[in-house]
């Protein structure tokens, strides 16, 4: 039966320990890095260099800078309209995500491309593969049913060489999140998935103009900028969806070693609790990420008991 925790573990107030994002924004750095982003730094009312979060150009510019710095990526853009991540939050995800593989793994993170790990919904921006390839060497499938969001990401790949690591597919089956997209043979050791929080565009409209109101009091913003129907809301929020990924997860459950995915709002948990109970997980983590003002948690769920993981991580080519 599936360990339920009553409530999300421990609240981690900062970022991940290996997350490189975990103090204020180097501008001098950045620009060092990329010199277009000159162009948006200006001393802010508390005379720290800063950008205005309020322009989608200025943080996109500054996403290019972090990708560059940090992760090496030297080509990175976005159709317009599409969402543009904050790349610490999404850093966070892949660092504790490589800290459950490490459980079955001897307390040792596992990398290098034998690891496979399963992006749904992986955007126009492809920031998860990019993140994961470039700071453990691992390799990702990403799947999106928007035409726009896979051509983007493709690009992204391909400019910047990591097709042999990173490849990118359209999911054909829109009401499907596995099927379709883990085949006969697959095996990956998680899955992942930042999926759309909201009901409807109106709930996700209200959302939005809440962190506007917000923005103002962030040194360093956290925030989303744009992003199509299907990256921000769908029918029945988050908890529809989760339920039906963890319904899904089923029919995968020997061939995922751990499914997981965001949750934005801690009211979702309780139900997918029940349906990770219904379905017979044997183990489900919850674990809280919390930058700046904004909390999010990771659900992951497995259906694999400790001695098969450990197994899964001892076969797996070195």
């Amino acid at each position: 039966m599936a360990d339920k925790p009553e409530q999300p573990a421990d609240e981690k107030l900062t970022l991940h320990p290996r997350n490189p994002h975990r103090s204020r924004y180097n501008f001098p750095k950045l620009i060092k890095a990329l010199p277009a982003l000159r162009d948006f730094v200006f001393d802010n009312q508390y005379n720290d260099l800063s950008i205005d979060f309020t322009d989608p150009e200025a943080v996109k510019t500054l996403n290019k800078a972090l990708l560059k710095k940090h992760y090496g990526v030297a080509h990175w853009d976005i159709p317009e309209g599409f969402l543009c991540p904050p790349i610490p939050g999404r850093a966070d995800y892949i660092h504790y995500m490589a800290d459950v593989l490490a459980e079955a793994n001897g307390a040792k993170v596992p990398e290098g491309s034998a690891v496979k790990v399963l992006d749904v919904g992986v955007g126009a921006n492809c920031i998860y593969p990019l993140v994961g390839n470039k700071t453990y060497g691992w390799s990702f499938r990403g799947t999106d049913v928007n035409d726009t969001a896979v051509s983007s990401a493709k690009k992204i790949v391909a400019d910047n060489e990591l097709a042999e690591v990173i490849n990118v597919w359209k999911q054909g089956i829109p009401d499907a999140i596995f099927k379709g997209v883990i085949n006969e043979g697959d095996q990956f050791d998680f899955t992942m998935c930042n999926p759309p929080f909201h009901a409807s565009w109106k709930e996700a409209a209200a959302g939005s103009r809440r962190k506007w109101n917000n923005l103002d009091t962030k040194e360093k913003s956290e925030l989303n900028f744009g992003g199509r129907n299907n990256e921000l809301w769908c029918e029945g929020g988050e908890a529809r969806f989760l339920n039906k990924m963890i319904a899904e997860s089923v029919e995968y459950d020997s061939q995922v070693c751990w499914f997981s995915s965001l949750i934005s709002k801690k009211e979702t948990l309780p139900g997918c609790y029940k349906s990770l109970d219904y379905f017979k997980a044997v183990d489900v983590k919850t674990i809280t990420m919390s930058q700046g003002q904004k909390t999010s948690r990771i659900l992951a769920w497995t259906f694999l008991d400790k001695t098969q993981r450990e197994q899964w991580f001892a076969n797996k080519p070195k």
